[in-house]
């Protein structure tokens, strides 16, 4: 039996966006889309995380400040990886580039790539116990 709180390698994890006015994209969605914001407190700031009527957690809408500073302002799938250091010599040795990271995020890492063909991807490597 698998435990299926933590995401399969492969699959998709999370999406977010970020911007330099997360305040005003926060606005734009929940108007446009009638997602939910709920602040997540990140030192003298807030970024957002954005939930379905439901309650269901289903993005996030941050500040392109601090660590976040020069991800793309795009929205950013994050893909689950067995071992984001393999993933990251991989994706170099077939023509993809490190934009961003890695970097830890509560016990997990992750990090930004751009495929040969110009997308960009988050890879995400689940922390230890939660795998």
């Amino acid at each position: 039996m698998s435990d299926h709180s933590t995401p399969a390698s492969g699959t998709l994890a999370w999406h977010d966006l970020t911007v330099d006015d997360a305040d005003g994209l926060r606005d734009f969605y929940a108007a446009v889309v009638g997602w939910e914001p709920s602040p997540v407190q990140v030192g003298d700031y807030s970024d957002f995380g954005m939930a379905a009527s439901d309650g269901t957690g289903v993005a996030g809408i941050c500040h392109a400040q601090r660590e976040n500073k020069g991800i793309p302002p795009q929205w950013l799938i994050y893909i689950v990886v067995e071992n984001l250091d393999a993933s990251l010599a991989e994706c170099s040795r077939r023509g993809g580039s490190l934009l961003h990271g890695p970097r830890d995020m509560h016990g997990s890492q992750f990090a930004v790539i751009r495929d040969p063909a110009g997308a960009v991807a988050g890879l995400y490597e689940t922390a230890p116990a939660a795998r």
